[in-house]
C-alpha cells in the first residue's frame, strides 16, 4: 500500500518539481545515485572493487519514445562498456529494453541488445536486463528467449511480487535461465501484483529455492536478512556452492550487509545508478523501504 500511495503522489507535476528543485534533496540523492556522469560511476565501482565488491553499471533513463533516443541510449551503454575495458573494473551492465525502444520497435531493440552483449562479452563481462512495468513483461520475456541461444551469460531480472511470475519461470525451465530475482517496486494493482509483503516473501522464498535448482548462477536481489539467510540456507540444501549464486544490492543500501557478506566469501553486487533521469529510480526506492523514506523526510527537513 505504501509504494502504490507514494508513487502516485511521486507522479504530480508540483511534487515532482519541489523535489527535484529542492536544495536540500541532494543529500538523499548522493545516497542512492553515484551521480550524473559515467565517471562518478566508475569511481564508486572503483571504491567497491577494493572491498572486494563488484559493480552493476546502471545508467538512469526509461521509457524512449523516438528511435533518436533509442540510439542515443545505446551510444551511451556502448561508452560505458568501452570504459570498463578502458579501467579494467569488475562490474556488468544492466539495461532496461524501453530504453532501446521497445515500446516501438521490438526488432531494433533486440538489434540493440545484441550489439551491447556483443561488446560485453568481448571485454569479459555480460549485460543484464531489467524488468519493468508489466506491460513490458511479456515483450522483454521475448527479448529474452530471442537472444539466450546467442548469448547465455545475459542475465534477466524477475519480479517476485508479479503473480505471472513462477509460471514465467517455469516456461523457461529447459533453458535454465540466468536470473536476477527482485521484490518489484513499481506500482502494480492487485491482480497484476500481490500486495502483502508476507506473501511477497514467501513467493520470494519460493522462488529462490527454484533458481537454485533449474536456473543458472542466479543472482538474489534482496536487503532482507531473513531473504538472504532463506538463499544460503537453500543453497546448501540444493548442494550449490557461494561461488554458485550471485547476491545483489542498490547502491547506498545495507553497506554494512554488502561488506559483512563479500568479507565471508560471497559474491556480491551492487547496482549501480547514475545519470541526470534519477527522480523515478528514486521515488522506487523511497516507497520499497520504509527506512529510506524516513532518511529522506528528514534530508528534506534538515535533520
Amino acid at each position: 500500500m505504501l509504494t502504490r500511495s507514494l508513487m502516485s503522489v511521486s507522479e504530480r507535476p508540483r511534487v515532482k518539481s519541489l523535489i527535484m528543485d529542492h536544495r536540500l534533496s541532494r543529500p538523499v540523492v548522493e545516497r542512492f545515485v553515484a551521480g550524473n556522469g559515467l565517471e562518478d560511476a566508475v569511481g564508486a565501482i572503483t571504491k567497491l572493487n577494493g572491498s572486494g565488491i563488484g559493480g552493476i553499471l546502471d545508467l538512469l533513463g526509461e521509457g524512449v519514445s523516438d528511435p533518436k533516443g533509442a540510439s542515443q541510449a545505446a551510444d551511451e551503454h556502448l561508452a560505458s562498456i568501452k570504459r570498463i575495458e578502458e579501467t579494467g573494473i569488475d562490474t556488468t551492465v544492466t539495461i532496461k529494453l524501453t530504453q532501446l525502444g521497445l515500446a516501438f520497435d521490438k526488432a531494433g531493440c533486440i538489434d540493440y541488445v545484441r550489439q551491447l552483449a556483443t561488446e560485453a562479452r568481448s571485454i569479459g563481462t555480460h549485460i543484464e536486463i531489467d524488468m519493468e512495468q508489466s506491460p513490458f513483461v511479456g515483450d522483454t520475456l521475448e527479448v529474452y528467449r530471442a537472444l539466450q541461444a546467442d548469448f547465455e551469460d545475459i542475465r534477466l531480472a524477475v519480479q517476485a511480487y508479479l503473480r505471472r511470475t513462477p509460471a514465467d519461470l517455469q516456461t523457461m525451465a529447459g533453458l535454465r535461465p540466468k536470473i536476477r530475482l527482485i521484490k518489484g517496486a513499481y506500482s502494480e494493482s492487485p491482480e497484476v501484483a500481490v500486495q502483502k509483503k508476507g506473501e511477497i516473501d514467501a513467493q520470494f522464498a519460493w522462488l529462490t529455492d527454484w533458481l537454485l535448482a533449474n536456473g543458472k548462477d542466479p543472482a538474489i536481489g534482496t536487503h532482507d536478512g531473513a531473504l538472504i539467510d532463506h538463499c544460503i540456507e537453500s543453497a546448501g540444501r540444493a548442494g550449490v556452492g557461494k561461488e554458485g549464486f550471485e547476491l545483489q544490492f542498490l547502491y547506498g543500501i545495507r553497506r554494512d550487509l554488502q561488506q559483512r557478506l563479500a568479507d565471508q566469501g560471497y559474491r556480491t553486487r551492487v547496482y549501480v545508478p547514475f545519470g541526470s533521469a534519477w527522480y523515478p529510480y528514486l521515488m522506487r526506492r523511497m516507497a520499497e523501504r520504509p527506512a529510506n523514506l524516513r532518511f529522506f523526510l528528514r534530508a528534506l527537513v534538515g535533520g
